[in-house]
């Protein structure tokens, strides 16, 4: 039977895809869209039965033209972008056609796993999963936290698996397409071997430079959840991805400035050694992040515990290492 993953050219969606090759899965329909057309390099390590446009897609589960026997759909696609302006795009992509995979998946009784957003909290203090610690304070995670409520108002008529994962920061291999959203370790990795140093934000909301915290989740943690799930098919709900332990950007910095070094065959660095020798640099606060910035988070993960997912997370210090090892050894362009 089918699997299908929408995003699957994107970041998180092509990991899936090659993990799901790994563990012998080939029939797989990816669906994506390639107006972005080096996205598809994602996929070029990766075995599938077929793929469609997204709008394609649509439009043949909508007409009933879509016939293939399908054993889950695990739904990446959506527009990331937290600086996207466009609120009417932004809903029809991830709050409307995440609306129309769902009705789709539970008139056949098809598992539905899909990727919700951190962004739901904005810039509260509490990540569990409820609903008075929601306020995001964008329409990307506006279009998020709209979805997770029907999904929730719907749970208890559901008639397969829904399961939703609010990610965290994710970090990791196969993000370069993503550009200015890609991962603070991707962009940091990228200055550094161009310039010699980092950037950082000065202070903000409290914190000093560099000291903002975030949840910074690698991919593989990201990937391990998900397939823990598609195992499950009894599982559902609206779950945090996260490692449960927020670290500061100064800390990803560190982890990624001494990869490259040791990569380089240098020796490591400390915190303060990088700050005198303006290895780290901190630049203003950009005016028009005001307001709209996390800049504390930190998933609450005991419901992910609870549904029996009991593996580690890594650590900045490890996931950051074993990214920018991996980034270095496929010689890809700073």
């Amino acid at each position: 039977m089918t699997i299908i993953v929408t995003g699957a050219a994107g970041f998180i969606g092509s990991n899936l895809v090659k993990a799901l090759n790994l563990r012998g899965e080939r029939d797989i329909l990816a669906v994506d869209n390639l107006e972005r057309a080096d996205k598809c390099l994602n996929l070029a390590d990766c075995e599938i039965a077929d793929y469609l446009d997204k709008r394609d897609f649509a439009e043949r589960i909508a007409d009933g033209r879509f016939d293939a026997k399908v054993s889950a759909v695990l739904h990446q696609g959506a527009c990331s972008d937290t600086m996207e302006t466009d609120g009417r795009y932004m809903m029809e992509n991830n709050y409307r056609y995440s609306l129309r995979l769902l009705d789709w998946c539970q008139a056949r009784r098809v598992p539905f796993i899909y990727a919700s957003s951190a962004s739901v909290y904005g810039s509260g203090s509490d990540f569990r999963e409820a609903r008075e610690n929601e306020r995001p304070l964008n329409v990307y995670g506006y279009s998020k936290f709209l979805f997770d409520q029907v999904v929730r108002r719907r749970m208890d008529a559901a008639t397969a698996q829904v399961a939703g994962f609010r990610y965290f920061n994710v970090y990791g291999p196969r993000e370069a397409h993503k550009g200015r959203m890609a991962s603070v370790a991707f962009h940091f990795l990228n200055q550094y071997r161009a310039q010699g140093r980092v950037r950082l934000f000065e202070g903000s909301a409290g914190y000093g430079p560099g000291e903002q915290i975030r949840d910074f989740v690698s991919v593989e943690d990201v990937v391990k959840v998900n397939l823990h799930f598609l195992d499950r098919g009894g599982l559902s709900g609206v779950y945090n991805v996260g490692t449960g332990r927020g670290q500061t950007f100064n800390e990803v910095a560190h982890a990624t400035v001494n990869a490259a070094r040791a990569a380089a065959g240098e020796k490591p660095l400390t915190l303060d050694e990088m700050r005198a020798s303006g290895t780290l640099e901190y630049i203003p606060f950009p005016a028009q992040l005001a307001g709209k910035y996390q800049s504390y988070t930190q998933a609450e993960v005991g419901a992910l515990r609870e549904a029996g997912y009991t593996a580690p997370f890594l650590t900045v210090q490890e996931g950051v290492q074993r990214y920018v090892a991996a980034r270095l050894a496929q010689g890809e362009a700073a």
